[in-house]
This record gives structure tokens, sequence and C-alpha cells, in this order.
């Protein structure tokens, strides 16, 4: 029997994951945490049986108790951190939203629990923490990103040494193949018409502006131990090509399937297995037609040109970038600044704290960096209104 606890369990990789091991009798959830739905986390609950939850906001934890379930409740970063280490859990999935990820994959690994990752900040504000750290306990870290996931089945079977590049597929997001000009005076509702996944408000907002592809390329530099320099983006817009590795003899092995995040999840916790899922979707090439690839446009699309330059600088500058993003996104969404002025709050704040990378941060720095950046955003930033 395996003892699963699922950190963000009524997200959007949380419900899916659930759903994915439903009916498997050797899989039984132990725990399940989240930052302030109750209301869909008594649903599960009930459904589910766990003996522990955490609630991140401590006023809705006191509410929780409040409905009387026979449930552990815990809250806080330091709930986060039990319920990620607790005896009876033998694998922890990590889908929750933002930098709140980092403390308690950490404290699982040291654990000794299996880690599957569904958080991209884990990575790229703390990768230089997190990998070593998993190799000294012996855990590999199993991606669920679908990119990511498309890299690790790639890469099964190859030797390390024999990959030229990884190409890390993006769909271009809602504005692939527009210039900056036609961009100017674009809304949240036109960011958030995502073309072909269904996703949170703030990586759909991220896919529009191409961030979550600067981000991506700063989670492979670490999952896969390549320089950032050898992961090139590559656009494919019908999102059936999930990533690729080109080896040196120019072959290149790619994994194909539907845009459907079941897929990844379901590797992430059965690989090398593969565990049926049901046959509602499935590729159908011959439909299909025909599959594309073009560069992207990092001149409109700034946001991954800078993802590239915060990993080729490397230290803190990833935490700066990711912070600045979390604050433009949270003001573009609060109309305080404009579609393409997104990138430009990224690019001023690490402009400023150029002078001030940190080369190895520590956890503690990891966490002071971001709240400078943060504030930065907000009090100095010469662009928001």
């Amino acid at each position: 029997m395996r003892r699963l606890v699922i950190l963000g369990s009524t997200g959007s990789i949380g419900t899916q994951t659930i759903d994915v091991i439903k009916g498997d009798p050797e899989i039984t959830v132990t725990g399940l945490a989240v930052y302030g739905s109750i209301d869909k986390l008594k649903e599960q609950v009930e459904e589910l049986h766990p003996e522990t939850v955490c609630i991140y906001d401590e006023k809705k934890a006191e509410t929780f108790k409040g409905y009387g379930l026979p449930v552990k409740v815990l809250s806080g970063m330091d709930g986060l951190i039990e319920i990620a280490t607790m005896d009876s859990c033998d694998e922890v999935v990590v889908s929750v939203v933002g930098m709140i990820g980092i403390q308690p994959t950490i404290a699982a690994l040291k654990a000794h629990k299996q880690v599957a990752l569904a958080n991209k900040e884990t990575l790229v504000c703390a990768g230089h923490i997190i990998m070593p750290l998993a190799e000294k306990c012996g855990i590999e870290i199993k991606p669920i990103d679908s990119e990511h996931s498309a890299i690790w089945q790639s890469l099964t079977g190859e030797p390390h040494n024999r990959i030229e590049q990884i190409l890390l597929t993006a769909s271009g997001g809602p504005f692939r193949g527009r210039k900056r000009d036609e961009l100017k005076g674009k809304t949240k509702e036109d960011a958030l018409k995502h073309p072909n996944w269904a996703m949170g408000r703030k990586i759909t907002i991220d896919s529009s502006t191409m961030v979550n592809k600067g981000l991506e390329v700063l989670e492979a530099h670490w999952l896969f131990d390549v320089p950032v320099d050898m992961i090139k983006v590559v656009v494919q817009p019908q999102s059936i090509v999930h990533s690729a590795v080109q080896y040196v003899d120019g072959s290149v092995k790619a994994q194909l399937g539907l845009p459907d995040m079941r897929i990844p999840i379901e590797y992430a916790l059965y690989a090398p297995d593969r565990r049926a899922l049901p046959e509602d979707k499935r590729l159908d090439l011959a439909a299909l037609g025909k599959i594309t690839f073009e560069d992207p446009d990092m001149d409109t699309f700034k946001g991954l040109a800078l993802g590239y330059r915060a990993g080729r600088t490397g230290g803190s500058m990833p935490t700066v970038y990711n912070a600045a993003n979390e604050e433009a996104v949270a003001m573009f969404l609060e109309d305080r600044i404009d579609f393409l002025e997104i990138a430009d709050v990224i690019e001023e704040a690490m402009d400023a704290h150029e002078g001030q990378v940190i080369e190895a941060p520590t956890l503690r720095e990891i966490l002071s960096i971001e709240k400078w950046a943060r504030d930065y955003v907000k009090t100095n930033s010469k662009i928001v209104r």
C-alpha cells in the first residue's frame, strides 16, 4: 500500500491527481493540504477519508474545524511541513502555488519521502538546494509538468553525456504570432483565453507572456543537470509534442499526446509502469494531419528572454525573476499595469538586483530576496500606476 499526501489538493493538478488514482486499491490518500478552499476540501475529505489535512490560512483552518469531520487539522507553514513528513506518508505530490512549496519539499526529502513535483518555484528559486539534497537522500524527484515529464520520458535509457540539447516546447499562448504593437491594450480577458490548456489564472497569464517557459527552462536546468543554453524553446502550437531531447547523433526522442495533464500525473505516480487511463482521449495522428514548429519571438515575448538571462546569471536572480513576475501578474489582473508592462516590471527589478546577486543563496536568503523583489515592485517601480 502506497500512502500519498497531496499538497494543493483542490487546485487543477491536485484534483486531477485524485482523478488518476481513483479506484487504485494500492494507493491511499493519508493527507490533503490547501491554501484556503475549505468547502472543496470538505468534499475531498468525505470522499477520501484522509487522517490529516492542512489549511495554510489559519483563519480558514479554524472554520474548517467547525465542520466536525473526523480528521486532524493543521495550519500554516508548520502544518505543511508536518503533513509532508508524517509517518503515514510515503509520497508527496507538491502542487501548491508559489514559494510556499519550497520548505515542505525540503522537509519531505529530508524525511526520505518520494516527491512528485508540480511547483515551479521550488526549483526555479532553490534548485541548488533541492537537487543535491534529493541526490544525498537517494530520492528521484518526479516532474509532473507536461514538458518536463516528456523530457524525463525521452531521457529514459539514454546516457546523459550524449545529450546535445533539450527541446522544450511551448504552445505560444493566446498571442502567438502577434507583434508588440498588436499587444498594446490587451486585457486580462484576452490573456486568459488559452488555446489548448485549461489552467489557473496566474499560469495562464504566464503562458500569454511566455514567462512560464522561462520558468520551465530554469526547472529543466536543475531537473536534468544541463546548462541553460543547452535548452532550446520551440513553439509547437498544437500542444501535441510535449518536449523532446536531441542527441549527439542527431536523433530526436519526443513524447506526444493530447493536452491532458492526467498523462504526466499518471507517469509521475506509476513510472516506469503505465496505468490505463480512460479511452475518452486518444491522439489520432491521421486525424491531426500535421504538427508544426516555430522559433519563439523573444523580442515580442521579452519575459522568455529574461528567463534565460536569470538562468545565465544564476544565484539569486531567478528568485527576483519569479517574485517580480508574480507581483506584475497580480497588478495586471488588477488593471494597474498594461500587458506589455509585465515584462518591463520584471526587467526593472532584475536590473536593480544585478549588482547584489548572491551566488548560492541559503533558504533564508532566498526568502529575504523574494521579499525585496516584491517590495521593489510595489514601492520603487516607475511603471506601476
